[in-house]
């Protein structure tokens, strides 16, 4: 069932799951920080960063709570309880958990490192196998994915299995990188989720289509509070889960290739980082000023807000590379 064939109803679920989660998470908002806040939540901002940064020390964080319960409990209520819906909200769940813990280690122990490197990736890899298997389980998922720009499906055969889990697991740590400055993780993300919208309405998904409208909509109540100067930060509570939600929403409608199209931004992100060390450590130099590359042009002197509204400027351009390069889909 393609989007133009969908019924009213859907058309007016679609539009009460986008209202309800943006109010509840403009709701939340002011319930939520002065909590964090009480509990002394705060970020610990790292001594290597920019120097206009150690005024956002003692901003809550976690508060990727504030755009995840509306999220959750509207695509709960709203969405058919079908294994794309479970899939879905299980592995932004799981990976939400996996970013609470690290978030909490990190104000427990009140240090910018929380949980170790390895325990984090061990979780990922779980969680993104797991949806992965059941994908195949439920959905009988199949391992072809759409490649880019109506060139059609491609079977990969065993070789899917990697790819996929790799695509969850690289999205998530892409997006978390992006968590740098004041709304740009969560407006990027934002502008991503069209593609993957447009996704599901072409090949009939608006069970997904519904979480997507209200992960999107809970994300514009919450950069309410997270636009520059922002009250509270989503943490890796919130950027683990949405940069997993992509992934898994990749997985479920076949577009792993397309993904890094539609978010070349977190790409360019994450690849700076793995430059800028790979520079250091074999010429003792460093290529940028900073990494990840948002950092580079504030000391570069934009200012964060500039870099914000810039880095969203080219997230819209990757995005309408993901819209070109869904030509033809679901095929």
């Amino acid at each position: 069932m393609t989007m133009d064939l969908w019924p009213v109803p859907v058309l007016a679920r679609l539009g009460l799951a986008a209202v309800l989660a943006a109010g509840m998470a403009l709701v939340l908002g002011p319930v939520v920080i002065p909590w964090l806040e009480r509990l002394r939540f705060g970020q610990t901002v790292r001594e290597q960063g920019p120097a206009r940064h150690r005024v956002k020390q003692g901003t809550p964080t976690m508060g990727g709570v504030i755009f995840l319960v509306p999220a959750l409990l509207v695509t709960g209520w709203l969405a058919p309880p079908t294994p794309a819906t479970l899939l879905v909200l299980g592995v932004t769940l799981a990976f939400g958990a996996v970013g609470l813990v690290d978030d909490y280690l990190k104000v427990a122990l009140r240090r910018s490192l929380g949980l170790r490197a390895r325990a984090k990736l061990f979780w990922q890899v779980a969680g993104a196998a797991l949806l992965v298997y059941l994908a195949q389980v439920w959905l009988g998922r199949g391992t072809a994915v759409w490649v880019p720009f109506g060139t059609g499906w491609w079977d990969l055969g065993a070789w899917y299995y990697p790819l996929a889990v790799l695509a969850v697991v690289a999205s998530a740590n892409a997006v978390n990188e992006t968590d740098g400055l004041d709304g740009l993780a969560a407006g990027s993300t934002l502008i991503a989720l069209s593609v993957f919208f447009y996704a599901a309405a072409r090949s009939g998904r608006y069970d997904l289509a519904i979480f997507i409208v209200s992960l999107g909509a809970a994300l514009a109540g919450f950069l309410w509070f997270n636009l520059h100067p922002a009250r509270v930060f989503m943490g890796d509570t919130g950027s683990l889960a949405l940069g997993a939600a992509l992934g898994g929403l990749a997985v479920l409608t076949g577009t792993e290739l397309v993904l890094p199209v539609a978010g070349m931004l977190f790409v360019l992100e994450t690849l700076s980082v793995i430059v800028q060390v790979a520079s250091f450590r074999l010429t003792g130099r460093r290529i940028l000023r900073m990494s990840p590359l948002h950092h580079h042009f504030e000391l570069s002197g934009w200012t964060e807000a500039q870099v914000v509204y810039r880095f969203w400027a080219a997230g819209l351009g990757f995005a309408l590379a993901g819209f070109l390069a869904l030509g033809g889909f679901p095929g």
